[in-house]
């Protein structure tokens, strides 16, 4: 009989949209080579931009919140793995499927950590130094809590583990180092990308929907592109991303040469024009999708501190990292205007991907640690005292709150 996964998401998969889209496919990818079927449950609605599951042998299913019909759905399905969509979706349905489900094993993929970007938000809102005041947040204790109910929970980035285990003290068994999971660049897949002199202006990418994407749009429209358009007069900005709002859009100017894209249908395509990325992210967390798309399509990138974070290990960087405006302006130029340095970046993304984000060597552990767990789950969650707290005590308060809200409707 094949293994069952159940995944609940908090949205439907947009590879196209986010790179927490890209992420979960990722994801179900690995999961489909250890053999699992696959049902995908959200309670969100879709949109256009969403995958067609069904059409990659993936059974979708909405589920209501609050709604004890999810119990007799997961009861049926008896899933072997239940894997959360960020922790809120583990609030939601976690105690439903602890009930239902006790020998399910549980994983939690936390895409970022949301507190820390939280803190980091509030922290920039409050012009103060990021510090453990603003780390140790609401969202914090819901959180943690979340990840130590679960038997593992997958991280993105190794800075976030280094937080969780320095800061929150969570277990390192809990944790599983699990970055975005992609293909090598080979020599011939260099060749086939267009060179310096073909490729002109900046680009930046990100879905808008997304706070830390707008904020830095915001801030490369009023502070930085006058910088680099004083000394590059005839570049232009080209600015991609899902759900564009009004106020967005209305960043768009002709004159100033700073120009809202939009959609991109095609991200790779959109890269390989470009001469250089900007990323000026002020605050978030976790990796950040467009600079994988850079460095995958040769695009050398100018970023933050905090766009860098859990990106580039040891090696040298595709580009620069500066947080001082001035500085991040002439950095950008540097790459425009000088093709030895640009291609030297350049060769930087490449070995950043096959050295940090191939795919096999972290699909091979991820395998390890789950079918371990799997195979000593009662000896696991016995050294995990505090999540059996939590599931007994904190989650009554989310599982009545529920009941009351679904009788409520009746």
């Amino acid at each position: 009989m094949p293994k069952q996964l159940l995944i609940i998401g908090f949205v439907w998969p947009e590879p196209k949209s986010s790179a927490a889209g890209s992420r979960m496919m990722q994801i179900i990818h690995f999961f489909q080579s250890e053999d699992y079927e696959i049902t995908f449950a959200s309670s969100c609605a879709k949109t256009d931009n969403a995958v067609n599951l069904e059409a990659l042998g993936i059974s979708q299913v909405f589920v209501e919140l609050n709604n004890s019909s999810f119990n007799e759905f997961v009861k049926e399905l008896n899933p072997d793995v239940v894997l959360f969509d960020r922790f809120m979706t583990e609030e939601q349905f976690g105690w439903r499927v602890a009930q239902e489900c006790p020998n399910a094993l549980r994983v939690l993929d936390t895409e970022d950590l949301h507190s820390l970007r939280k803190g980091r938000h509030q922290a920039f809102k409050d012009c103060q130094p990021f510090s453990n005041f603003y780390l140790f947040n609401d969202v914090a204790k819901r959180e943690i809590a979340s990840i130590y109910r679960c038997d593992l929970s997958l991280m993105i980035s190794e800075t976030e583990i280094e937080i969780l285990t320095s800061e929150f003290r969570v277990p390192k068994n809990l944790l599983v180092y699990l970055p975005f999971l992609l293909e090598g660049i080979s020599e011939g897949d260099i060749q086939n990308l267009p060179e310096f002199e073909a490729r002109q202006h900046f680009v930046t990418i990100g879905n808008f929907l997304h706070e830390p994407n707008y904020n830095a749009v915001l801030y490369l429209k009023e502070t930085i592109w006058p910088l680099i358009k004083k000394q590059l007069p005839q570049a232009e900005m080209y600015v991609y991303g899902a759900y564009a709002s009004q106020k967005v859009n209305q960043l768009h100017n002709i004159k100033e040469r700073f120009l809202i894209k939009g959609f991109a249908e095609d991200a790779n395509q959109v890269m390989q024009q470009a001469k250089v990325c900007l990323a000026p992210l002020r605050f978030g967390a976790g990796l950040k999708g467009k600079l994988v798309d850079a460095m995958q399509n040769g695009t050398p990138c100018v970023t933050t501190f905090v766009g860098a974070e859990g990106m580039f290990g040891d090696l040298e960087a595709n580009g620069f990292i500066e947080d001082n405006p001035n500085d991040f302006a002439e950095k950008a130029v540097q790459l425009y205007k000088n093709e030895a340095l640009w291609k030297t970046k350049q060769q930087n993304g490449f070995c950043i991907i096959n050295t940090r984000f191939g795919k096999e060597v972290h699909q091979k552990l991820f395998s390890k640690v789950l079918n371990n767990t799997i195979q000593d789950l009662e000896q696991h969650r016995l050294g995990n005292f505090t999540g059996q707290m939590l599931q007994h005590h904190s989650m009554q308060s989310t599982r009545f709150m529920s009941k009351w809200i679904e009788e409520k409707n009746k």
